[in-house]
């Protein structure tokens, strides 16, 4: 026999254990145990606590499969830090790091070491030439001071640590690098002007990063033997590290003196890292990830918590009678007490196991997905994770659970005759509040911190308010219009939205609940299908996918003849002035004057502004003019870099280039559409203001993939300017995304299931109501047709209302995703509406049938009994 056909029995066959056992008012504690274990065996095999267990293994499983992931990734970040960053302390900076930090070191008994990191153009020496985009890193002696580089002679074959660093004129490349250029080791590769010797390819390395540079292979050469190669000249991009390792106490001594040295932005470009910033870029990506799974996971914790109350509310109706009759035999509350939380702690032990479990298995399921985002065996999972699924569980069950079971414990006796609660209700919402507060803070300790977790709870709480608010007042208004004398409305009509109306609170409460689980499975499939594809979609097939920058003045006639005459007649080259901002209306820019951290990091680096007399075709003025062919000084910039500095309207900004300075007050805001993909900057400004001033050259351009080999014989000519190719950087960026994606949506399963609980204890939560007005109309004299009617009726009702707030919550939170999230712009999509009414009556309209379809083929006089 079905659950649902189980759960058409009447309390006290469902529960035959508060009858049969003639309890008294002095049972001992194990006479208690036993006596709670006996009804929770015969309320689970009268399937009354099916819904609950489910809802309860759900949330458990989804919370600890993150829970188990981040606490892993916790210890393994713990663990590997200082391999991560190859030291204790760095200094990194964009240009040479002053002597002083290395001298501090050595005095303070510390080892150092450096490395040098840029992009750059790598050629092989083969009769044809080939050239690949790749990150050249310089290393001195010493290095890495923590962990081990490790190589191998060929690919494919058993790699070892690296001892040493590369010899005189010899590199270590990636494989990917070897694959490229069509050599092997042994072979040779040109690296600007000098030729170097492939002697091992890297296997791995820990503090490698996850910056822009860094997706291109790696090439890692001698530090010493960089400045021979030619590459670096004025605006090439570089980053410097110095690394540090030593003793914690000396290596804390040093970090002092690093920080009061860049206190106050007093060293512009400079930047520190310690093992608690261990490979920041990683972690950053890691840790978006960990927060979106967390979010999943909590949202799945709050669909079963409205699950798990609507089953206990149901449990309670149905055993009142029950409990009525044990209070007339002489039991006292004390003893209802302690018999239904032996119970439920019973059922929060098994459903809290069982959900660490599959949590378990789960958060092996997530590192699976997570693939090359965590490439390092992790260490075993701790007990706090589990303990943490215990405690969710239980609060969960006592907090939402026991609040509907406190009128079994307080039901008056008289209940028997004249159906009276006392004060029962009054206690019952005070624990609801009770578990609320305590699930709330759960919830902040899951997500880890105050915000997420507070924004989550709360955004939660004002949604089941917002939904039963609207979903009153839509029975109210609908109640009066069908009685209006000039309404059309038929019977069926009229009596659904009556009934309704006379149980609006029960009402009310399955509309909310029906519309947040619709919510979600909404929400589930706009991130599948709407935001993922907006995602991906939002660059144009026929964007640029090849830029050309580092181009020198002198190179720019050449560099535009030779794209001209190789199927880029509209390749242009736009100026690029590497300067740093310096002041605001007089005010000196200072990164510790804002408290957003991309806001410390634009104003700690160099922009690059560049000159021009016509607004870009992908950019569009929002405020104040375009300054076109005006030779006086002014700057156009950027809305969104505007707002982030806090740079308005008329404010005077100061530049630093190469220590010349330039000023220009702001008289136009643009718009810019990055997803185009073509050159564009921050800040522009008119020719006569930076003309003067020295710049390279940058272009971008479409590069069918055919056609690589024109970019080989461009490099030949101009070893200096480094060309990317941005396929493979936007293809590891998709992958990266997908990773992540794929976990997502592995958890998103458990979402799913606790939103189609949700869906099932909402429409079964009022079952045993419509069952008893059922029967009643059939006994009043009411044809098959005429009851049918008055169900079909309600069930539109409940399920066009919860599925139009569904979908209008679950376009809110998509755009809010897009936006924030995902940063990019969806359009309303007129369809969801529609969409989640329908999926809202067909909900409803199934889960009424599948409840209610067996009173029309029973007598009514046996409909009556059982209810």
């Amino acid at each position: 026999m079905s659950t649902a056909a189980r759960n058409d029995k009447p309390a006290a066959k469902a529960s035959p254990s508060l009858h049969e056992t003639h309890p008294t008012a002095g049972l001992d504690f194990l006479q208690t145990v036993r006596q709670a274990w006996r009804m929770t065996a015969r309320d689970w095999r009268a399937g009354e606590l099916t819904m609950l267990l489910l809802a309860l293994v759900l949330a458990v499983a989804a919370l600890s499969s993150v829970g188990f992931l981040a606490d892993r990734m916790r210890q393994g970040l713990a663990r590997d830090g200082r391999q991560m960053i190859a030291a204790d302390f760095v200094v990194r900076a964009d240009h040479p790091v002053d002597a002083i930090f290395a001298a501090q070191a050595r005095s303070l008994g510390l080892e150092t070491a450096g490395t040098t990191i840029f992009p750059s153009m790598i050629s092989g020496t083969s009769r044809e030439p080939l050239s690949r985009l790749a990150a050249i890193k310089g290393v001195t002696a010493g290095y890495p001071l923590r962990g081990a580089l490790r190589i191998a002679p060929a690919p494919e074959t058993p790699d070892a640590p690296a001892q040493g660093i590369p010899a005189p004129g010899t590199v270590w490349v990636d494989p990917a690098l070897l694959d490229a250029l069509k050599t092997k080791v042994g072979g040779t590769v040109k690296v600007g002007t000098r030729t170097f010797t492939v002697a091992a390819v890297i296997t791995r390395e820990l503090d490698r990063g996850f910056s822009f540079v860094n997706f291109s292979p790696r090439l890692m050469m001698r530090a010493d033997e960089i400045a021979g190669t030619g590459l670096l000249g004025y605006g090439s991009r570089v980053t410097y590290r110095l690394l540090v390792a030593g003793p914690d106490a000396q290596v804390e001594r040093f970090a002092q003196f690093a920080r009061d040295k860049t206190d106050g932005g007093k060293l512009r470009g400079v930047s520190l890292e310690s093992l608690s910033d261990g490979q920041p870029q990683v972690r950053q990506t890691i840790d978006r990830a960990s927060h979106f799974l967390t979010l999943v996971s909590l949202l799945t914790a709050l669909l079963a918590a409205v699950a798990i109350a609507m089953a206990a509310h149901r449990f309670a109706r149905r055993h009142l009678d029950g409990c009525a009759a044990m209070r007339c035999l002489g039991v006292s509350q004390r003893t209802l007490r302690a018999l239904f939380l032996n119970e439920f702690l019973a059922i929060g032990v098994i459903g809290s196991t069982a959900g660490i479990a599959l949590g378990f298995i789960g958060h092996l399921v997530l590192l699976h997905w997570l693939g090359s985002l965590v490439d390092v065996e992790l260490p075993r999972a701790s007990v706090w994770p589990a303990l943490e699924g215990i405690a969710m569980g239980l609060v969960l069950l006592l907090g939402f659970a026991l609040p509907p079971l406190l009128p079994l414990t307080r039901v008056p006796p008289v209940h028997v005759i004249r159906r009276e609660l006392g004060d029962a209700g009054r206690v019952a919402y005070a624990a609801y509040g009770v578990g609320v507060l305590l699930f709330a803070g759960l919830l902040v300790i899951a997500a880890g911190e105050w915000k997420l977790g507070g924004i989550v709870a709360g955004g939660f709480a004002a949604g089941l308010l917002l939904f039963g608010a609207i979903a009153r007042a839509a029975l109210w208004v609908a109640a009066r219009f069908v009685r209006r004398e000039k309404s059309r409305a038929g019977v069926g009509w009229r009596y659904a939205l009556a009934s309704l109306e006379r149980r609006s609170g029960a009402s009310a409460l399955q509309i909310t609940a029906l519309g947040i689980g619709l919510m979600c499975l909404l929400l589930i499939a706009m991130t599948r299908n709407d935001l993922i594809k907006g995602w991906r979609d939002a660059t144009p097939p026929d964007a640029p996918n090849e830029f050309l920058i580092d181009i020198q003045p002198e190179q720019r006639d050449g560099v535009l003849a030779y794209l001209h005459g190789h199927g880029q007649p509209q390749a242009a080259l736009s100026p690029m002035v590497r300067a740093r901002l310096v002041s605001i209306n007089g005010k000196p820019v200072n990164p510790d004057s804002y408290e957003r951290a991309d806001a410390k990091r634009l104003v700690d680096r160099e922009f690059n502004l560049s000159y021009t007399t016509a607004l870009p075709d992908d950019n569009r003025v929002t405020q104040g003019a375009w300054f076109g062919t005006s030779a006086k000084p002014q700057v156009s910039i950027e809305e969104g870099i505007a707002k982030t500095i806090r740079v308005k309207m008329g404010d005077v900004l100061r530049f630093d280039v190469a220590g010349l300075p330039v000023e220009a007050p702001v008289t136009s805001l643009r718009k810019v559409d990055w997803n185009s993909f073509k050159v564009n900057f921050f800040v522009l400004m008119p020719p006569e203001a930076l003309a003067d001033l020295p710049a390279t050259f940058i272009t971008s351009y479409h590069l069918p993939a055919d056609d690589q080999r024109m970019i080989d014989g461009l490099i030949a000519a101009y070893p200096n300017v480094t060309a990317i190719d941005t396929a493979p950087i936007l293809a590891q960026i998709q992958r990266t995304l997908a990773q992540v994606i794929g976990a997502v949506q592995f958890l998103f399963l458990f979402t799913l299931a606790a939103g189609v609980l949700v869906l099932y204890a909402a429409l079964a939560g009022t079952r045993d109501e419509r069952m008893r007005e059922s029967a009643l109309l059939r006994a009043l004299g009411a044809s098959h047709r005429q009851v049918r009617s008055v169900q079909v009726a309600e069930f539109v009702a409940v399920g066009a209302l919860a599925g139009l707030m569904a979908a209008l919550g679950a376009q809110g939170i998509g755009y809010v995703l897009a936006s924030r999230v995902f940063e990019f712009h969806i359009d309303f999509n007129p369809w969801l509406v529609p969409a989640g009414i329908v999926a809202g009556i067909a909900c409803a309209g199934l889960g009424g049938w599948m409840s209610l379809r067996r009173v029309l083929a029973r007598p009514a006089l046996q409909s009556l009994r059982d209810a």
